[in-house]
């Protein structure tokens, strides 16, 4: 009694569907899969090793520093803080 059958999961994915539409739910679906990838990517990317942070300097906490090689996908913002 307390697990829903295959036509109840239909019928919610009808629903889902009739309201969001397939072009949205496309969309979440492509943003999702993205974020999924840009996740893995980071993982790999800070795997490197501490060799690779040996002659790098630290900011002190709070401040944001420009790098110097940037993705396409990167925006470059700098932070302030409220006085």
């Amino acid at each position: 009694m307390g697990s829903l059958s295959l036509w109840h999961w239909l019928i919610v994915l009808l629903i889902v569907v009739l309201v969001f539409g397939t072009k949205k739910l496309k969309n979440i679906g492509n943003d999702l899969g993205g974020a999924v990838k840009g996740f893995k990517d980071g993982m790999k990317e800070g795997g490197v090793g501490p060799a690779a942070d040996a002659g790098k300097t630290e900011a002190p906490a709070g401040q944001v520093t420009a790098t110097t090689t940037a993705d396409k996908a990167t925006i470059d913002v700098e932070a302030k803080q409220k006085s």
